[in-house]
């Protein structure tokens, strides 16, 4: 199968049964390993009852799946429901979903399982579902959508990518946040820390006192004791549940507050989950009484207000209506008209409403609540009346306040960069930071950095936060204060130093506000040093200057937009003023401005500077100041007039400088031009050299073959002149022969002798003729 490789270092984990699964997470050796044994086994094998309850009692959602093997080594639904496991690693690298299997039934009637390849999503707070075979088919990709959109998430992992990430901005923007940064080994088997902060964060979220979670509670202060009893009642719908959710209805009882538009008529709404009246509830949809589903009612119930109004009459005060934007079916509001002071006067928990005007439903039964199946009152910013939040007990703190923490967990050894940011301290041993920050109310508390962390000190934190009156210390993040042995012109403020300096009573002070990114802030710091220079003499004023995106100030002290430039006036600090935007920071201006709102200009000045003497006193300083301005206004223009000059022989070498470059320029391209046709005629050398250099080499091959040819042809030429020799003296001595047998003969040889003469002398001619081509050529 081919891998997509969107960019570099990329690391792909193949099963036998799966496509390659690409991992994202982060790029350590701790968090690469524990995925791959995450692919390795993508189901936990839940053996025992102890098991179970390690197993759900974890943070992260969890999803079970029953298989019988008995009958089967593979039973029908396993390998789908194995495929989803891995198909969730493919999809969610942070591994946020962990799959199960349960083969025991005596464990799978814990969680209320009895067929075999059910599939059961837990949840601590909202009802636990069971995977729904008759709507959804059973395939892997709807196993994994069905268990992330149905999940429940207490505790999140953050792993933001790089300094400038997005994630935990975006993560901020949903509400108040509590961050905790903690070293963390995931490859230990176990994390105590973590089990601390998980009972922490249900503990939080109980708000209706659950058994369940009592359970799991109790599991992780003591895992070495067996939780008795069963460990998840009622844990998913049965049809059998129906009449006892019929007979005993979820009931709240609502103070309408004076803006609702029902309060015309009545003051007080029964409202109650879960119940008809005068229709038979659906045996499949029928949910369990839990405060979340109250409180998705009364949301729905608000909302429907319009629609209350016109089913309302005088001799009809309850209703029924469909409700769209809960998970249950019907609710109903049966609306009364109480004494006021009854209702402020009973206790939330056994409030009693009594029947002075009470009206009773539509057919005729009054609707009444079970002290078991009741809620407090969870609308208190509704209602006039505010109930007090008892910050003593952590436990359902989350539904009896307003300042709900959504909680996050981060890997310090990854991200303590930016727990550095948020104000952490590089000096502690442990790299751990708890803070909590709200980006609307904008705050930011830090818990003590001394104090470890662990569940006493985190519930008090958590405690502490949520009062009314919070008694945590707004944390501002502020850079190191700047040292220098010399007195500058300019004084630095940070957040620790902003109180001892700008609001100094007995000094003026001028303040600008800047940011390392704003570029106007370069230009005007110019201006504010000549300012300085021009009033370094005047010990009671002082120049200053604060970088806001280093350091954070009061509400009363921050600015919306940059640069901003405060003048802070000697005797009345809470009389600043802000130098006009509409006004150019120039340098006249500045000290025009500064003129006019500093103490002695103003007629709110101390008593003693209402006598002839003191104005006296203050006209003189004042005439002196003038004129130390006045003189250093001269200096300054003398020195602009210099500058002027400067500025006038720099053109001038500015010109001359460019013309000297304009006619190295064209010097430059002459010689662009020349070396080009250097080039071109070089390259055309280099061809005839070539070709000249090949026709040599043909022509010394020729002459080595001639030279070749002409060593044999002497060869052969020396051969024959000797055996021309050879032969000449052999035909002399035939002659001789001759001559001799001639004389002895007489004339009958004559003939013949003739012949043979005449051969050899035509064999002669032919040798001499052979020799002589030999010898031209």
């Amino acid at each position: 199968m081919p891998f997509n490789i969107d960019g570099i270092a990329c690391v792909f984990v193949s099963h036998t049964r799966f496509a390659p699964i690409e991992y994202k997470g982060p790029l350590t050796a701790a968090y690469i390993e524990k995925f791959i044994r995450r692919v390795m086994s993508p189901l936990l094998y839940i053996p025992s009852r102890t098991g179970l309850l390690d197993f759900l009692a974890h943070y992260e959602p969890r999803v079970l799946g029953y298989f019988e093997f008995n009958a089967s080594p593979q039973p029908p639904g396993y390998l789908t429901f194995f495929t989803s496991a891995l198909y969730a690693l493919k999809k969610d690298y942070l591994v946020t979903l962990r799959f199960g299997v349960i083969t025991n039934q005596q464990i799978a009637k814990e969680i209320s399982l009895e067929n075999t390849g059910s599939v059961y999503l837990h949840r601590h707070f909202n009802t636990s579902l069971v995977f729904p075979r008759d709507s959804l088919n059973f395939t892997a990709e709807n196993i994994y959508k069905w268990a992330v959109e149905n999940r429940e998430i207490l505790l999140r992992w953050l792993h933001p990518h790089g300094g400038k990430s997005l994630l935990l901005n975006n993560e901020l923007k949903k509400g108040p946040a509590l961050l905790l940064f903690l070293p963390f080994n995931p490859l230990a088997e176990g994390q105590p820390l973590l089990n601390e902060i998980t009972q922490v964060v249900l503990e939080y979220n109980n708000c209706n006192g659950s058994r369940a979670v009592q359970h799991i509670l109790q599991h992780l202060q003591q895992p070495d004791q067996p939780v008795l009893g069963t460990l998840f009642p009622c844990s998913h719908f049965h049809s059998t549940e129906a009449a006892f959710i019929r007979t005993q209805p979820c009931c709240n009882t609502v103070v309408l507050p004076q803006w609702h538009l029902i309060s015309r008529t009545h003051n007080v709404c029964e409202l109650c989950v879960n119940q008809t009246v005068g229709v038979r509830p659906s045996l499949v949809n029928i949910h369990q009484c839990s405060f979340f589903e109250m409180e998705v009612a009364l949301d729905s119930f608000y909302l429907k207000e319009h629609n209350f109004v016109h089913f309302m009459s005088k001799t009809i005060e309850c209703s029924n209506f469909p409700s769209f934007y809960s998970p249950f079916s019907y609710y109903t509001a049966c609306c009364k008209t109480i004494s006021r002071g009854l209702i402020n006067s009973a206790p939330s928990k056994h409030r009693v409403i009594p029947d002075p005007k009470e009206s009773s439903s539509s057919y005729g039964k009054n609707i009444g609540t079970d002290s078991q199946n009741s809620f407090s009152h969870i609308e208190d910013g509704r209602t006039q009346t505010e109930l007090p939040v008892d910050s003593s007990s952590l436990s359902g703190l989350k539904c009896r306040t307003n300042k709900t923490l959504n909680i996050y967990l981060l890997d310090s050894n990854l991200t303590w960069k930016h727990a550095v940011r948020l104000g952490a301290s590089g000096s502690g041993p442990l790299k751990e930071l708890t803070t909590i920050v709200d980006l609307k109310n904008e705050v930011h508390y830090i818990m003590d950095q001394n104090q470890v962390l662990a569940k006493p000190s985190l519930e008090a934190f958590i405690q502490n936060y949520s009062t009314l009156n919070c008694p945590l210390r707004r944390h501002l993040v502020a850079s190191l204060p700047v040292q220098s042995e010399k007195e500058p012109l300019i004084t630095e403020v940070t957040t620790e130093t902003f109180h001892s300096v700008v609001l100094d009573i007995e000094k003026d002070v001028l303040l600008l506000y800047y940011t390392q990114w704003c570029g106007f802030c370069s230009v005007l710091n110019h201006i504010f040093i000549q300012l300085a220079r021009l009033l370094h003499t005047n010990s009671n004023f002082i120049i200053a200057r604060i970088n806001a995106g280093r350091n954070d100030l009061p509400w009363e002290f921050m600015v919306d937009h940059f640069p901003t430039i405060l003048f802070f006036p000697c005797k009345r600090k809470d009389m600043s003023v802000k130098y006009p935007e509409d006004l150019q920071p120039t340098l006249p201006n500045l000290v025009r401005f500064i003129l006019k709102h500093t103490c002695l200009s103003h007629p709110l000045y101390p008593q003693q500077a209402r006598t002839h003497e003191t104005i006296h006193k203050a006209a003189e300083l004042q005439q002196s100041k003038l004129h130390h301005l006045e003189k250093e206004i001269q200096k300054l223009r003398i020195e602009i007039q210099a500058l002027q000059q400067a500025q006038d022989q720099l053109s001038l070498q500015l010109f001359k400088a460019r013309r000297d470059k304009n006619e190295l320029q064209i010097q430059n391209w002459a010689l662009e031009e020349k070396n080009t046709a250097l080039q071109q005629q070089s390259k055309r050398l280099q061809e005839l050299y070539k070709q000249k250099s090949e026709e040599l080499e043909e022509t010394a091959e020729k002459l080595q073959e001639l030279a070749d040819a002409s060593e044999n042809l002497l060869t052969e030429n020396t051969l024959l002149k000797m055996l021309v020799v050879s032969m000449d003296k052999e035909i002399n001595a035939n002659k001789a022969n001759q001559e001799k047998a001639s004389d002895q003969t007489g004339s009958d040889g004559t003939s013949i002798d003739t012949e043979e003469k005449g051969k050899s002398e035509t064999w002669k001619d032919h040798l001499d003729d052979t020799l002589e081509n030999r010898t031209d050529i």
